[in-house]
């Protein structure tokens, strides 16, 4: 019985080990054989429409409409966000915006101000 793990592409149990990775000779994949750990000192950089890194307590501005899940509202070209927080996932930036209330935006759609 092999201890081999199946191949993550096709899931084949037919795997062999080929020194410093794993290969599956039905579909060809290879992958390391000892997967990375995640850095823990890795610092998670967040830049906007234009490439300018963004920080906690920033002032964006928003370059494009953006119409709100669930509302008939939209965030307006233009809308200046103070005081940003950066976050984890889908959606970069956690903000409160006037007449609005909170919400996270995507760093893609505002520029540094």
């Amino acid at each position: 019985m092999s201890t081999l793990p199946a191949c993550p592409r096709c899931s084949s149990a037919l795997t062999y080990d080929d020194g410093s990775q794993f290969v599956c000779p039905e579909c060809g994949h290879e992958w390391p054989r000892e997967a990375a750990p995640p850095a823990a000192d890795e610092v998670r950089v967040v830049r906007d429409a234009n490439g300018a890194e963004l920080k906690d307590g920033d002032t964006v501005i928003v370059v494009k409409d953006l119409k709100i899940k669930g509302s008939s509202q939209v965030v307006k070209v233009g809308t200046k966000v103070k005081n940003i927080r950066l976050a984890e996932g889908d959606h970069d930036i956690d903000c409160r915006i006037d007449g609005i209330g909170a919400m996270g935006l995507k760093s893609g759609f505002v520029k540094k101000a």
